[in-house]
């Protein structure tokens, strides 16, 4: 009988061995395994190639990127148990950040990444690049009476730009224009503002800033990014690179990264990289403000 036992045991703790090897092989690390991310969808175009280039230099590693409203990738990070991290535009607030530590027996990781702008595009034939914000808000509320325009997000309520919009721009003032429509994403805001003489657009500066994207370089022969009007300086200013870094662009915002690992895993390893110096160099060819000291591109985006 003892010895029964003892074989039991013996085979229970080899059986235990086996899987915690298997546990430890199937686990990823922060050069290898699988992992799924939310990303705010007005970034596409700059996380594509970020996830393109670290999968380069880690082929072991995979990334699967899921693009999404922001209040979508804000929902996966508290309640969708796969979603390893998110890429967002704003920080946790000190309640989120206790709510996940309470839920996750530690505090998740986040910071920021870079500087990104809303870049206001009207159609190529428009006479009216030059705007100031009071026009904006008019426009908003639908209290603007020079012109009529159709204004154009990507979505509404639950994406980032119409969020920041009406956080930073309305300022607690109510969006009531009857005349605003919601495109499915980025890329549909630009179409549409390209067909249409009468529409404006708010999309991230990452879909259409970039003159060295074919795509991109297309689109502005369509669209013209308007220019801004800073009091400050008493000028209109452009969202470029410079006026990103130094918030002479009146609508810039941070992009922001949370990953919820507890220990050094591939959420770590990508996020750092977005950190780095290689990282870094991505967002700025991207024409995005890099949190590290680099050189910035003084490239016209449009004439």
């Amino acid at each position: 009988m003892r010895l029964t036992v003892l074989v039991f045991f013996w085979m229970m703790g080899l059986l235990v061995m086996k899987g915690c090897r298997q546990q430890k092989t199937e686990i990823d690390s922060y050069d290898s395994g699988f992992i799924r991310i939310s990303a705010d969808e007005s970034f596409q175009p700059v996380i594509d190639e970020q996830v393109r280039m670290y999968e380069a230099t880690y082929p072991n590693a995979h990334i699967e990127v899921h693009y999404k409203t922001e209040a979508d990738c804000l929902k996966d990070l508290f309640f969708d148990t796969t979603t390893r991290a998110v890429i967002v535009t704003r920080a946790l607030s000190a309640t989120e950040e206790k709510w996940l530590h309470d839920t996750l027996s530690y505090y998740p990781k986040w910071n920021m990444l870079a500087k990104d702008a809303i870049a206001i595009v009207v159609h190529a034939s428009n006479p009216d690049s030059l705007l100031k914000l009071d026009d904006l808000r008019s426009m908003l509320a639908g209290t603007y009476s020079q012109k009529e325009y159709e204004l154009v997000f990507d979505g509404l309520n639950a994406t980032s730009a119409y969020r920041y919009i009406k956080d930073s721009l309305m300022r607690g003032d109510s969006i009531n224009n009857t005349n605003i429509r919601a495109g499915k994403n980025s890329k549909e805001v630009l179409e549409y503002v390209s067909n249409q003489p009468k529409a404006i657009g708010f999309t991230g500066i990452s879909w259409i800033g970039n003159p060295e994207v074919k795509e991109q370089r297309e689109m502005l022969k369509k669209v013209k990014i308007a220019s801004l009007y800073n009091a400050q300086d008493s000028a209109f200013v452009r969202p470029e690179q410079m006026n990103i870094l130094f918030n002479k662009y009146p609508l810039v915002r941070g992009l922001y990264y949370v990953v919820k690992e507890s220990y050094q895993g591939l959420g770590t390893g990508f996020t750092n990289f977005l950190r780095s110096e290689r990282g870094q160099l991505i967002f700025r060819r991207a024409y995005l403000a890099p949190m590290m000291e680099l050189e910035i591109r003084n490239v016209r985006i449009t004439d």
